[in-house]
């Protein structure tokens, strides 16, 4: 019966700040809209995959388990290559780009799913067009170079990067983000109006008077005087 009668108070102090509480989501959901249109710049994201494995040695031979658990094992290793200087500085030179190896590792990400030998490489860039072009160079470069670098015979662009007629940035997530600034205005304003309540020691209601008193009931209450003048 206490919690249900604490809950009820929570209730009670909710309805009378209900105006503070919206006011505080709509100010930080208007403030993260604001940002989001205005002032972050848009992110394009493109994708290639690479397929690298070794040649059969011999027409109709399979790979046998260990092959591919070795070329497996090598995964990481070429994670490592596609974002190293000699793989970045030709794409740097192919495309006059106005960046460094270092800058240009950072817009990259290297991925692979368990037990594949495929590479997914993805680019983002501020310009839709230029992540599309890095992110082939970079798997075209790659496909150049790691042959004499590893001795890997099997290079394959399984899916070259393509530009979208309506491409659409993947950053920022306008709708996440107003979500999130929502809800946490929504918090703040819960947490503005309970530090409210009880930092305010007015005696507002009969209520109030019974909590003080203990279980001394109200015997009377002195009504508003009006004056007739």
């Amino acid at each position: 019966m206490e919690a249900a009668i604490q809950l009820s108070d929570v209730i009670k102090i909710l309805k009378r700040h209900i105006f503070l509480i919206l006011l505080m989501m709509v100010v930080f959901a208007g403030a993260t809209i604001a940002v989001s249109y205005f002032v972050l710049t848009p992110i394009y994201k493109a994708e290639t995959q690479i397929l690298v494995n070794q040649k059969y040695e011999k027409e109709g031979q399979y790979l046998s388990s260990q092959q591919i658990d070795a070329d497996l094992q090598l995964i990481n290793t070429y994670n490592v290559i596609i974002k190293s200087p000699v793989i970045l500085s030709k794409v740097i030179d192919e495309l006059e780009l106005k960046s460094t190896p270092e800058k240009l590792t950072e817009q990259i990400s290297v991925s692979s799913a368990n037990n594949s030998q495929v590479l997914t490489v993805q680019v983002e860039d501020k310009n839709a067009e230029k992540a599309v072009e890095i992110a082939n160079t970079v798997a075209q470069v790659f496909e150049k170079e790691v042959p004499s670098l590893m001795k890997v015979d099997n290079i394959n662009i399984l899916s070259a990067a393509k530009l979208g007629e309506n491409s659409k940035p993947v950053k920022p997530n306008k709708l996440l983000n107003t979500g999130i600034a929502t809800i946490i205005g929504l918090m703040l304003g819960i947490g503005i109006a309970i530090l409210i309540e009880t930092f305010d020691t007015r005696i507002k209601s009969e209520q109030d008077i019974e909590e003080i008193l203990g279980n001394i009931p109200v015997i009377g209450l002195v009504s508003p005087i009006i004056d007739k003048k």
